[in-house]
Order: C-alpha cells, then structure tokens, then sequence
C-alpha cells in the first residue's frame, strides 16, 4: 500500500492533545510498518528528529498559508495518487480522489453547542460529518465517540474502529528533585491540586472554579487550585482571579509530569471528552484522579478514579476534599490501581490497530 497521511497538525510550536496524538501515532506507525510506503504530507518543515528513519517512509513539505488542507493538500494527493489518505488529526480535504481513513476525537459540539463559537461550531458539525461519510474506515479514540457518530451522523457501525489512543508519559516514580524543580518554574506551592488543559468552557472551568471556593471556604488547610495551560476559546479572566488560584499558562511538555507528580489531587471535570489524555497521564504519574462521569471518562479510568457529576458543584467541591485528605494507605490503593489502569493504553496496541484498519480500508 502507498498511504498518504497528513502529519501538519505536528510541528505546530504548542501541542494540545489532538497534535501530540497525531506526532505519537504516526511515530509508532512508522515503527511497527508492515511493509507499506507512508508519505507524511507537512505544511511546516518538521525538525530531522520528529520521527524515526524508515526507507519506507518519505516526507513532503508544501507550505500554503490558508485553507492548506482543503487546497494545498488536496492536490497534492491529487497529483500523487496513493492507495489511501490518513488524516489523524483535522478534516479531509472537501475534494480528492482515492479511498481515505480519518479519526474523529469527539463530538463535544454537539452535546455542548454553547462551549463553542458559533462559526468554529458550524465548521466542526460540517467537516466531521463530511470526513465520516468520506472515509472508508473511521477511527474512533473511545466507544463514547463511536457511538456519538451512530447516533448524529448515522454512520454504520461497521465503518467505525474503536482505537485507543496510547499515553506518552511513562509509569513510573518521578523523582522528587524533578518535582521541586517543577514546583520552582512555575512558581508553585507546596500543597496543590492540578487542572490540566486548555481553558475553555468545554473543560468546565467555572464550576471548576466555584467548587474550589466552596472546598477551600470549608477546609481548614486548604490546598491551591493550579490552572495549567494555555487560554482557549471564550476565555474568562474571572476564572484565574479567586484566592488560592494560580494560572501557569502553557505547560511545557517536559513539565508535565513533574506537575502531576507534585499534586494532591487532579481534578477534571470537562463536560465532554472524545478521549481524556491528562487523566491517564495523571495516573502513571501517581496523582489521584477526580473526574467527570460523562463521555469516554468512565471507560479510561475504570475503577481507578474518583467520578463526579460534572454539572454538581457540591458533589465536585466533595471530591476534591476527598482526595486532598486521603490517608497514606488510601492514596497507595489509589496510585497502584491508577498505575494498572493507565498502562494499558500503549501506542504499539494502538498503531497495530490503526494498521489493520487501513488494510481494511482499501
């Protein structure tokens, strides 16, 4: 098989998890190839170490400042004629020849219109309906999503694979220098509980918010609220302004599990995820974990986390109590049980899966 994947989304300088997908699965692709050509489609000049060598594999830059996958991409797939075109990370072209497969992360957009811009909200319902109905196999990263394509984009469950994604962070014990020196980048506490990701109301920072006022109003010692990443759509200052709140902004990639590590708790309440990396990453860095019941979030930490009603702020203000105030055999159980949980989300398993789907998918 000639296949065509389109690795743009990449070298983008701030990966949130949808890139940092696309960059570890094309890398374990490439690593467990039986066989086939790959041809990497690039709007950016990748760094010579992004991914591993491969006398199968081939790399294209073609730079094009707006509308590069719908445009620039689609005619070079047009000139190129491969077998099948993957894109893991973004749209399919509107026009292209040949057969295609593409991942869908979630259907957040349409269980929460609000959380989105009108215009992105638009954007997202009409491409993903469009590449679902292109592709020939369809990769969903949970059994939530899968069955949020049957439901509003009636696509047969035949066409859908279920593929978890792996998680990068390794399982181990991070050391306790590494941690300090987290601690110091960013300026942090000694007692903390950690909110990872993009600030946006998908991740449901308000209520967020008001459950650690109401946790910290009735603690005695309580510990600070970390809001760690970058600022997303419909970003609301009043969110970073209370007491015992601290905004890092961007997290380092390199940072992360000394972040995590450092914790008392993670705390995540989104409203909706396709797949919930920071969760996962969390547990194999042995943070307990509290987060919401909805969507793909059960299925990830099974028992090994703390599940709360998103839309509750008394039940998620208890949460965090609760894992702030652990004893020391109780957070044992709950770091060994996040550890077996969260190793079982590898890449070799899930390119080995996305592999079978593209040979099905011609």
């Amino acid at each position: 098989m000639r296949l065509a994947i389109d690795a743009s989304r990449t070298t983008v300088a701030r990966t949130t998890g949808t890139e940092a997908y696309a960059r570890d699965l094309i890398r374990a692709l490439i690593a467990s190839n039986p066989g086939h050509d790959i041809a990497l489609y690039f709007r950016d000049t990748p760094p010579p170490d992004l991914f591993p060598a491969s006398k199968r594999l081939s790399l294209r830059v073609i730079p094009f400042r707006r509308a590069w996958t719908h445009l620039r991409f689609a005619a070079a797939i047009a000139h190129d004629r491969p077998d099948l075109t993957f894109v893991p990370a973004h749209t399919l072209p509107f026009a292209f020849p040949g057969r295609a497969a593409v991942t869908v992360h979630d259907l957040g957009y349409k269980w929460f219109p609000g959380a989105h811009p009108a215009r992105s909200r638009l954007y997202l319902d009409l491409t993903t309906r469009y590449s679902a109905q292109r592709a020939s196999v369809v990769f969903a990263d949970s059994r939530a999503t899968a069955d949020d394509l049957m439901r509003f984009y009636g696509v047969p469950s035949a066409k859908i694979r279920v593929v978890y994604p792996g998680v990068s962070l390794p399982v181990r014990a991070v050391p306790a220098d590494e941690i300090a020196a987290g601690r110091a980048k960013y300026r942090l506490p000694e007692r903390y509980c950690l909110f990872l990701g993009t600030l946006q109301p998908r991740k449901n920072i308000a209520r967020l918010v008001a459950a650690y006022a109401q946790y910290r109003a009735a603690a005695s010692d309580p510990a600070a609220l970390v809001l760690a990443g970058g600022r997303g759509w419909l970003f609301d200052p009043a969110w970073t302004t209370g007491d015992g709140i601290i905004a890092t902004g961007y997290v380092d990639d390199a940072d992360k599990a000394a972040l995590y590590a450092g914790a008392l708790a993670f705390v995540f309440p989104s409203l909706y995820e396709g797949f919930g990396f920071p969760v996962l990453e969390a547990m194999r860095c042995g943070t307990p974990v509290v987060c919401s019941h909805t969507s793909s979030l059960p299925e990830l930490v099974g028992a090994a986390a703390l599940l709360v009603d998103p839309l509750n702020v008394d039940a998620l203000a208890a949460g965090i109590a609760r894992l702030t105030d652990l004893t020391a055999d109780e957070r044992a159980d709950i770091v060994k049980r996040g550890h077996t949980q969260a190793a079982q989300f590898t890449w070799d398993a899930a390119a080995r899966a996305v592999w079978e789907g593209l040979e099905d998918g011609l």
